[in-house]
């Protein structure tokens, strides 16, 4: 998962960097792995700074000073395809035709077979192992074929659109052609979100693209709007163009961005992630009473940091079951979930995470918690409670149990490595030292999110169900993926992503 933000002011002697800087702070949580910032000005000179590690970590006062320009793209990562070397930071960068800046959240499916046209028929050479780079060069490729000195929005058009039959998978996409203006599209199924929004200043209007409506808000962006799947927005100095490039049977929206990785203050396609978080809490509630029956001995309702405690709020309210806070959090500790290799992972719980003992001695808990992917935090958890005095845990999950690996741009594990496949919700129990643990129902989920867009039918699901929205998703497919994804492969990128620097960031023209 990875945040994308651009932005382009209407005065043309002004800074887009402070947006973008302020912007990637507020998109964070999609990413920590890596950030970069590329500007542009008028005469269409770049500006370029970009590094492993946090924001804070990637750019400095001095840095961002030098980040000239009233237009530009920024980009916050942590590794779904490729490696961590700061090769792989983005936004990319191509300079023929025309100098074009690119940056992307999601995966490709079809990206063995991308890597082969470009460098077989289309002789463009790839220099990383991200999918975004291929994107990148399809879409110069397309653009070169005009033959024109200077492009138009007539030939963008016709690049992506060309584009989107060449491209499988799910993306959502910003670009930027120097001294031009931006571009924000984003896949047919809409499975990646891609938000727009406006500003007014003295000299006219600000136009902004981010992964989250959030990152608009606290900027002042206002007329908020999603853009749509199979549609491509340009915006220059001069005009606002948008164009629905392809239809698309369904549109069908990750819904682990509800679930886990938006912010709760955002809207994405015209859902709120709070309401859908208290409503996940109401239907797990439903759950739990079907799971306890008649001998319901809960004591009392604890939620894992900070994901859940919405929805676990609302169970609790439900219930009538005491909530409380029982877990003290580090906020300077990253994500667990995306960090590489399980004995990171399992080190940083503890780190993260401080248990009190008040609030667990002698008491049977439930704890609330997003989702289970590789039971490798929530075995931590339930061992820290146990540990200050907890008599019984047990553990609610406002996802389904998580089957299957996901292809479109979140890094979940191989099938190997989930805790839930194969195995019953008994045998995860065991797994991961719960006394009882209780799921969502795919069902419920759907619904929860559902309700406050009544407009969209279908939702990828496919951790859940293993049902790929894209239909060219197969087992050799997995098998492939898997090999890229596994702890032994994350762990030699990381050990590779040390040996460059990990804060060693760049400035160039």
């Amino acid at each position: 998962m990875c945040g994308i933000s651009a932005v382009i002011l209407a005065d043309q002697s002004g800074s887009a960097c402070p947006d973008l800087f302020e912007s990637l702070g507020l998109l964070q949580h999609r990413g920590q792995d890596a950030a970069g910032i590329v500007t542009s000005g008028p005469k269409g000179r770049l500006s370029q700074c970009k590094g492993n590690g946090m924001v804070r970590d990637v750019f400095d006062e001095q840095q961002l000073s030098r980040l000239i320009g009233h237009l530009g793209i920024g980009h916050v990562r942590y590794p779904t395809a490729g490696s961590s070397s700061m090769s792989e930071a983005q936004p990319f960068y191509v300079n023929s035709p025309y100098g074009i800046v690119f940056a992307h959240n999601g995966n490709l499916t079809n990206a063995r077979e991308i890597r082969t046209f470009l460098d077989k028929v289309a002789h463009r050479h790839i220099n990383t192992d991200s999918d975004s780079e291929l994107l990148l060069n399809i879409l110069a490729n397309n653009l070169q074929k005009t033959g024109k000195f200077r492009v138009n929005e007539e030939d963008i058009f016709t690049a992506i659109k060309d584009l989107y039959l060449q491209i499988k998978g799910g993306y959502a996409c910003v670009a930027m052609v120097a001294g031009y203006g931006i571009i924000g599209f984003r896949d047919p199924h809409g499975i990646r979100p891609l938000v727009l929004g406006r500003r007014r200043s003295v000299a006219g209007w600000d136009y902004m693209f981010a992964s989250e409506s959030v990152a608009l808000d606290a900027l002042g962006f206002t007329d908020v709007r999603d853009v749509n799947p199979g549609e491509a927005v340009i915006i220059t100095e001069k005009n606002v163009a948008h164009r629905q490039l392809i239809q698309c049977d369904y549109m069908a929206p990750c819904i682990f961005e509800y679930v886990y990785f938006a912010r709760q203050d955002s809207i994405i396609d015209g859902i709120s992630v709070y309401k859908s978080r208290l409503a996940m809490g109401e239907a797990l509630a439903d759950q739990v009473i079907k799971s306890f029956g008649n001998k319901m001995d809960i004591d009392v309702i604890i939620p894992v940091p900070d994901t859940s405690r919405v929805a676990a709020l609302q169970l609790s309210r439900k219930l009538g079951v005491e909530y409380r806070e029982g877990f003290n959090k580090n906020r300077y500790v990253g994500r667990t979930f995306i960090m590489p290799g399980q004995q990171t992972r399992r080190k940083n719980v503890r780190r993260k995470l401080n248990a009190m003992a008040l609030e667990f001695h002698g008491k049977n808990v439930l704890l609330v918690d997003d989702s289970i992917v590789r039971g490798t935090t929530s075995k931590e958890i339930i061992q820290m409670a146990r540990d200050v005095g907890a008599k019984n845990v047990y553990i609610a999950s406002c996802a389904p149990a998580i089957r299957y690996p996901n292809v479109y741009g979140i890094d979940m594990p191989t099938r190997s490595e989930l805790v839930a496949h194969n195995r019953t919700d008994e045998e995860i129990a065991a797994e991961i030292g719960a006394d009882k643990v209780v799921y969502q129902s795919i069902e419920d989920l759907v619904k929860c999110v559902r309700r406050f867009n009544p407009n969209i039918e279908t939702f990828d699901t496919s951790v859940f169900d293993g049902r790929y929205v894209t239909g060219d998703v197969d087992d050799e497919y997995l098998s492939h993926l898997e090999g890229e994804r596994n702890d032994d492969c994350r762990s030699r990128a990381s050990f590779d992503s040390e040996s460059v620097g990990l804060h060693n960031n760049f400035y160039g023209h």
